[in-house]
């Protein structure tokens, strides 16, 4: 199983960023998607989640109204729409897959990882 996160990059606050996420190895559209970050010296936080249908997204708090997550299942992808970029936003960025009905949101949730990508937002 492989998940290619890319997208990532330098912003200035206020901007816009979207992250995608391929995958290959695994049935996609029978996997739900969720996207982490981590900060340094900070653990993993939970970003977003969608489930295998894109009937049921879920959003930290800290994201909600301001990122979008969605996938196609057509070209295995999960995408993380990024609007209205703060600098606390500025982490590596990690897209997972977890098998199940209920909405990931913690780590141990999921069974695959990507290898991350860098968001970096200036004030």
């Amino acid at each position: 199983v492989q998940l290619q996160a890319s997208g990532g990059g330098l912003v200035q606050a206020g901007g816009s960023l979207r992250l995608s996420c391929a995958a290959s190895g695994l049935t996609f559209s029978s996997y739900g998607m969720g996207w982490f970050r981590q900060a340094p010296g900070k653990e993993r936080e939970f970003v977003a989640t969608i489930n295998w249908s894109s009937g049921r997204t879920y959003y930290a708090d800290s994201v909600k109204g301001r990122f979008t997550i969605s996938r196609d299942n057509a070209k295995n992808t999960v995408y993380l729409q990024m609007n209205s970029l703060k600098p606390e936003d500025t982490a590596v960025y990690y897209c997972a897959a977890y098998l199940g009905p209920v909405p990931g949101t913690k780590v141990y949730d999921y069974g695959y990882w990507g290898q991350g990508t860098q968001v970096t937002v200036s004030s």
